[in-house]
């Protein structure tokens, strides 16, 4: 659809230019018809499809309102950005303090900044010291990658099967799904993926002692709540060590109590080179990424006047980001979250388990804290695969997106799929979450499992939506 503009004189708002009082007042269609004509028109169909396009107005903890005043509860948090729920009281007065401070501003040592970037050393494994602030996870990734490549003098990379890293182009070469490298070839070269959990592949790839880093996450979110098999992380510890490559751990979904630490790479004891974080850390509120190093590796990269701007970034560290960064830090420990995440965890993975072992339409449950992955078994009929099309072929890809539908649009909870598995639903709400909220989910589940007993009905009743959806558009 072409956009008309109306000419108009550059000392005047362009006719139809929306204010940002008008734009509070826009129904759910003016919302839609917004994206679908300025933004991602497919990415408009694929939530309308499934009926996940709705209009929320209003946020706290775990709960959202829609705008017709429905109350949801919410068990995706962002893709573990909301460890502290939605609209923090205590983040938004932090931010209410710095108001007044000068929010950009290169030619200067923030104040704010540098506070959190104390704290961060304070609150990190073992002897990370230095840290570096972006916008994003994936920015903490390319920021790793750059820095160990000029710390060690090396190019190589080594990566996991299944991982998720981020989708700029550094990020996305040690990011391990094919479906998301493709369009963007050539990435940057010398990147080696080995599976997940294999020491022995890992070592082989390190003998050649070319690579400068290998990332790894503890847990691989978007690959469906893989866990690292016991002993890995340890022992790439000290594979890594030994052949002079830097270890990079990726706990940007898993960091700051998620897991029943404050980081799960601490539940073996395990201090990485180069940790990578973002999403929690701005409260909820704030966009902020950042990685913490070394002081020695940091010196070896960057620790000279002439390498001081070899990397940077305008809007990291800004004040309002890394105030909301010392609040964040600050409430995980004043309301105990880590210790929250685990025993709330524990509960749910326990209720999960039990729901595995009544319904088969469950393969498997996994997880650590509160990060967790229900996974879907897949039908096995030829005569259903021809005989239903549409019905059975969401069933086969798409159906933790199903179930995540009908507890969206039935039960009013919010979840989604894994990108890299999107027969796995993760649960991530935020670590306050309460015994009461995580059984109204279990509830919901028992009951979507109990009513679709087998892949044919939740197929059926996800293609019923799909073809309402169409229609209704």
């Amino acid at each position: 659809m072409a956009v008309v503009k109306n000419p108009s004189s550059q000392s005047q708002k362009p006719a139809g230019f929306t204010t940002l009082t008008e734009t509070l007042k826009q129904n759910r269609e003016q919302v839609a018809e917004n994206h679908k004509t300025y933004l991602n028109a497919g990415l408009v169909m694929m939530l309308g499809l499934i009926k996940f396009d709705k209009q929320f107005t209003r946020a706290k903890g775990i709960n959202v309102w829609d705008c017709e005043g429905n109350r949801y509860l919410d068990f995706l948090g962002a893709y573990g950005a909301l460890n502290l729920g939605h609209n923090h009281p205590k983040v938004l007065a932090a931010l209410d303090q710095v108001k007044e401070l000068p929010n950009l501003l290169q030619a200067s040592l923030g104040t704010i900044t540098g506070a959190l970037a104390k704290n961060l050393a304070l609150v990190a494994p073992g002897n990370l010291q230095r840290s570096f602030f972006g916008n994003s996870g994936a920015e903490a990734v390319e920021g790793a990658i750059k820095l160990a490549r000029a710390a060690t003098g090396r190019q190589g990379l080594i990566y996991c099967d299944g991982s998720f890293h981020g989708k700029t182009t550094g990020a996305l070469a040690v990011t391990g799904r094919e479906k998301y490298q493709k369009a963007f070839h050539p990435l940057i070269p010398g990147c080696v993926s080995i599976p997940f959990g294999d020491l022995g592949l890992l070592e082989k790839n390190l003998k050649a002692e070319t690579a400068a880093a290998f990332i790894v996450e503890p847990i691989q979110g978007e690959g469906g709540i893989i866990l690292s098999p016991p002993g890995y992380l340890p022992g790439a510890r000290k594979l890594c060590s030994k052949y002079g490559t830097l270890l990079i751990i990726d706990e940007v979904q898993t960091g700051f109590g998620r897991t029943g630490k404050m980081f799960a790479c601490e539940h073996e004891n395990v201090t990485p080179d180069i940790l990578c974080l973002a999403k929690s850390l701005g409260g909820g509120i704030m966009p902020i990424g950042a990685y913490i190093t070394t002081d020695e590796i940091w010196k070896k990269a960057y620790g000279s006047m002439e390498k001081a701007l070899l990397h940077t970034s305008t809007f990291g560290g800004n004040t309002w980001a890394a105030a909301a960064g010392i609040a964040a830090l600050e409430i995980i420990y004043d309301e105990n979250l880590p210790d929250k995440a685990r025993l709330s965890g524990d509960y749910l993975l326990a209720e999960l388990q039990r729901l595995k072992d009544k319904y088969p339409l469950i393969k498997d449950v996994r997880g650590q804290g509160l990060m967790a992955g229900i996974e879907f078994n897949q039908p096995g009929s030829l005569a259903i695969k021809v005989t239903f099309g549409l019905a059975n072929k969401l069933s086969e890809e798409y159906l933790g997106s199903l179930v995540a539908g009908e507890l969206l649009n039935r039960y009013r909870i919010i979840t989604a799929y894994t990108l890299n598995n999107p027969n796995v639903i993760r649960l991530e709400p935020p670590l306050n979450v309460t015994r009461e909220e995580i059984d109204t989910l279990l509830q919901a589940l028992e009951d979507i499992f109990a009513t679709h007993k087998g892949f044919l009905s939740m197929a059926t009743s996800g293609a019923k939506t799909v073809l309402k959806s169409m229609f209704r558009k």
